[in-house]
């Protein structure tokens, strides 16, 4: 059983930390690319980050520097050097979801990848560091009924596609926990379930497979006026953050004095199954073709698992806005808008590759 962080709280450095230079590493990512985006509007000089050689310029017309970098290459670090990075919001690191399984890639990025991240910041100077670990580190506590505390104890599932997936990020956790105690970095590593967001690429990797996400499948089902069935208890609940909401915290722990810790990411209303559904059919029907509903009560019961975020709310002011309806009209703005499209594509180019 790996043990929880050390959570007894000092400020450093007054109440809030100075708007300086944050280097937002998997800045061509789903979180990255709004975080970037959100922390520059939010007053912070950006410095955005991807394994990817070109952003297409889009970072540019933000004015925001990109740099090409891979994680797993220390030499990469280098071009960094000299920008005087107070911050680094690591974001970057495969995701079981978004790859064919690859164990040893999912050590190598997560892992050791993190390690180059903290001896960069070492080499620099830089003092804090913003990372997600994966809510499958207190899998021995989904389905007890119970909001789940953000410092229980850490451990991770023995079999399934997400067991070395959480090997890996506990043992980044657990690194970036060395560091801190080490040199004296803040930590603040985030835990939360799906973080809800508009991608042209609505589809993802369950069990080593390709398929489309299932709350993009539902959309798409009530876009063409298609039943929708409900599986299950339609009374089971599920966290629905939304990527605007995510983002508010990397604002906030950007801003904090804190030491930090592991805060849970939670939404403000936990939403059923059936208000799930009912609310996709409400936004994303044609008024003259709705979405009939239905239920299959004897398909297994849908994940019921929950996060408690007061220690987010009362360490970092965490105020959730968005709730479920106002989360999905935003998204149905952004399918509209495609606001990243100068840096993720179009929706066609995902169908076929």
């Amino acid at each position: 059983m790996i043990t929880t962080l050390y959570t007894d709280q000092k400020h450093i450095g007054g109440s809030k930390m100075t708007k300086n230079n944050i280097l937002v590493l998997g800045a061509t990512g789903n979180l990255g690319a709004y975080s970037a985006i959100s922390l520059k509007n939010n007053g912070f000089n950006v410095i955005a980050a991807g394994r990817r050689k070109s952003d297409n310029g889009f970072y540019e017309d933000h004015g925001i520097p990109y740099y090409s970098i891979d994680i797993t290459r220390k030499e990469d670090f280098e071009q960094l050097n000299d920008l005087g990075i107070d911050t680094v919001v690591h974001l970057a690191g495969e995701l079981p979801s978004r790859c064919a399984f690859n164990p040893a890639l999912l050590i190598e990025t997560i892992t050791e990848g993190t390690l180059n991240v903290l001896e960069f910041m070492k080499n620099v100077g830089a003092k804090k560091i913003i990372f997600p670990t994966t809510p499958y580190d207190v899998f021995a506590y989904h389905e007890n009924g119970e909001p789940m505390d953000a410092d229980l104890p850490r451990s991770f599932p023995l079999t399934g596609d997400h067991s070395i997936y959480a090997i890996a990020k506990n043992a980044a956790v657990d690194l970036i926990e060395h560091y801190h105690h080490e040199i004296g970095i803040q930590r603040f590593v985030l835990r939360f379930f799906t973080i809800y967001q508009y991608h042209p690429n609505a589809y993802h990797y369950v069990d080593m497979k390709k398929q489309m996400m299932p709350y993009r499948s539902l959309i798409k089902r009530a876009q063409n006026g298609e039943e929708i069935t409900i599986y299950g208890d339609p009374t089971r609940v599920k966290e629905m953050v939304y990527i605007k909401d995510f983002t508010q915290v990397i604002v906030k722990a950007s801003e904090s004095s804190l030491e930090g810790g592991i805060y849970n990411i939670g939404s403000p209303n936990r939403v059923s199954l059936e208000e799930m559904i009912r609310g996709i059919v409400e936004v994303f029907s044609p008024a003259d073709n709705k979405s009939k509903i239905s239920n299959d009560y004897d398909k297994p019961d849908t994940l019921q698992s929950m996060l408690d975020y007061s220690k987010t709310i009362n360490d970092l002011g965490y105020e959730p806005k968005y709730d479920y309806i106002s989360m999905l009209e935003d998204f149905k703005s952004e399918m509209t808008n495609n606001p990243f499209e100068k840096l993720w594509g179009k929706p066609e180019d995902y169908e076929n590759n």
